[in-house]
């Protein structure tokens, strides 16, 4: 009886803008509400990599941005994504006694790091790849980091075998003291050694990071000298590697030299003089270097050196000025000057063109 009963077109069109699914004449379809349309690419959306550590057979825990592992147990990570490729810490790049292998599996790629000692602690990363037929790289963007800490109760720090290592501070150019703890429940502090003194860590000069060690941000002069960090645990106490820090005015910027002739053209027998000069930071140590005609003749050089204070634009600025003296000119003297200029960011140059004439050949006056 229901089927044989036709729906009224006018109360059929008005009940389409409801939305509700509604049955045909003569058909069992039920149309789809508009909200539960499925829209979207049909490919699958792309997996997480995620890192994960094997405790036991069977057992496994989901990895943070660090870990503890107890120095001598075996490290077993698995990294989701096939295929991946992982970074260690450089000591274990070098590995050559087969402690560390790395295998790939269907779904994910499996890290074991065997005989773990306090040395291997550093940041472990799994990339996963992307390829195309055999063509594969690293999706950097899509890294998964972990700072691993192997933690031994007799090493307090990353073992080196460097008793001072050297470190150059530069001008305002952060410099990383890498006193490395096996333990992210160790204590640092930073030394001086002369004078033995306690160095202030505000966090903002001087900062510390339990992943990498203290942070000089604006190293100046006065940081300069010999440090070193001591880690205090329980009843153990350590200090690390010393630092010799030496400081180094950093320039900003490689020299721009400045050239100038006494004379573009000059007389056989003439003396000629050709200045270069740079004007930049304070305490910046710029080196020159000249090429000149007489080179070819090895005509030996003679060089009038200075570095001086001046004020520009009302700003105290160093003037460092090289001078070729050249007496006595040659014909073999005509030609083009070029003085480099040095400093440890780079090197600049400028050249200047000279003519030599010969007493002949100047023009004499005209009689009346």
């Amino acid at each position: 009886m229901c089927q044989k009963t036709e729906p009224d077109p006018k109360t059929k069109a008005e009940k389409k803008p409801n939305g509700k699914s509604k049955s045909g004449k003569g058909s069992g379809k039920i149309l789809a509400s508009k909200p539960k349309v499925k829209t979207g690419p049909e490919t699958p959306t792309e997996a997480q990599t995620y890192l994960t550590q094997v405790v036991n057979k069977g057992r496994f825990q989901k990895v943070g941005n660090t870990l503890t592992v107890q120095a001598g147990d075996t490290l077993e990570l698995r990294c989701k994504g096939n295929p991946v490729q992982w970074a260690v810490p450089a000591y274990l790049e070098e590995d050559d006694e087969g402690r560390l292998r790395t295998v790939q599996h269907e779904r994910y790629g499996t890290l074991i790091l065997a005989n773990t000692t306090a040395a291997d602690t550093g940041e472990f990363t799994c990339y996963p790849m992307y390829c195309e037929d055999k063509d594969c790289r690293k999706q950097y963007d899509k890294g998964v980091k972990v700072f691993i800490f192997f933690s031994d109760p007799l090493e307090l720090f990353v073992p080196s075998a460097d008793y001072y290592e050297i470190i150059q501070l530069r001008t305002n150019w952060p410099t990383v003291l890498p006193c490395q703890v096996t333990s992210p429940l160790a204590k640092v502090t930073l030394h001086r050694e002369f004078p033995p003194m306690e160095v202030k860590v505000d966090g903002r000069e001087i900062s510390f990071d339990v992943k990498k060690g203290f942070t000089i941000h604006r190293p100046k002069q006065y940081h300069a000298g010999s440090l070193y960090c001591v880690a205090s645990l329980g009843n153990l106490r350590q200090s690390s590697t010393k630092y010799m820090l030496i400081y180094v005015n950093y320039p900003a910027a490689p020299p721009s030299p400045a050239i100038q002739a006494s004379s573009d053209t000059i007389v056989v027998g003439k003396n000629l003089q050709v200045t270069c000069t740079v004007i930049g930071e304070k305490g910046v140590v710029v080196d020159f270097t000249w090429e000149y005609p007489g080179q070819k003749i090895e005509r030996p050089m003679h060089t009038d050196d200075s570095v001086q204070i001046v004020q520009v634009d009302g700003q105290n600025r160093q003037r460092t000025q090289t001078i070729l003296l050249v007496d006595e000119v040659r014909e073999d003297d005509h030609g083009t000057y070029t003085c480099t200029a040095q400093n440890l960011q780079g090197s600049r140059s400028a050249s200047t063109t000279v003519k030599v004439q010969s007493a002949r050949t100047t023009t004499k006056p005209k009689k009346p």
